[in-house]
């Protein structure tokens, strides 16, 4: 039980101590997954055109999901809200991208377009082409690591939290009957 408490506080009381330049991180990562997700709809053969030719089951559905994932997960990493929660699942689409795609890129059996220059295929092709998933998915690992920073959703409502919590301990304070001197008594 310990540990899921645990669990649940990493994710949703991240540390603020993250740089003010965190920022510009969420930024960067949620507006790629946001348009990324928005062509998934606009654009069927960056959704479920891309999903059938990868072989992947039920490609309107998986589509579907991905596409409202990364629009709702994007814009969540811009605004700092949930920012570790969300990071998670955007970790683990980036790992199933690059499995799906760039390792049949690497033998040359991709059944997606060859890039429009070479390489074409083997490591270096792997290389040019991962250099957005594997922003991507190293942007998100710091976030998880890192948290969103104190300009973020997730730091407003923990400053909230403790403001909350602090005027309630003072409220309590006033409650307790006061010594002779003036101060009130501890709670034991």
């Amino acid at each position: 039980m310990k540990q899921i408490q645990r669990l649940i506080d990493f994710l949703f009381n991240p540390p603020l101590a993250a740089p003010r330049s965190t920022l510009i991180m969420r930024l960067m990562v949620g507006g790629v997954f946001l348009s990324e997700g928005i062509l998934k709809f606009v654009y069927t053969n960056q959704g479920v055109g891309r999903f059938t030719k990868l072989g992947i089951p039920a490609p309107e559905l998986t589509a579907t999901f991905v596409g409202t994932l990364e629009i709702v997960g994007g814009i969540l990493l811009m605004a700092g809200l949930f920012t570790r929660v969300i990071a998670i699942p955007f970790i683990i689409e980036m790992v199933v991208a690059i499995l799906t795609t760039k390792i049949a890129l690497y033998l040359g059996t991709s059944p997606l377009p060859l890039p429009p220059a070479l390489p074409k295929v083997g490591f270096w092709a792997v290389m040019h082409e991962t250099r957005s998933d594997y922003a991507q998915i190293l942007t998100s690992i710091f976030l998880l690591v890192a948290g969103p920073g104190p300009w973020s959703l997730d730091a407003l409502m923990h400053r909230r939290r403790e403001a909350t919590l602090t005027s309630k301990e003072q409220g309590e304070l006033h409650l307790l009957p006061e010594r002779p001197s003036g101060e009130p008594t501890t709670a034991s």
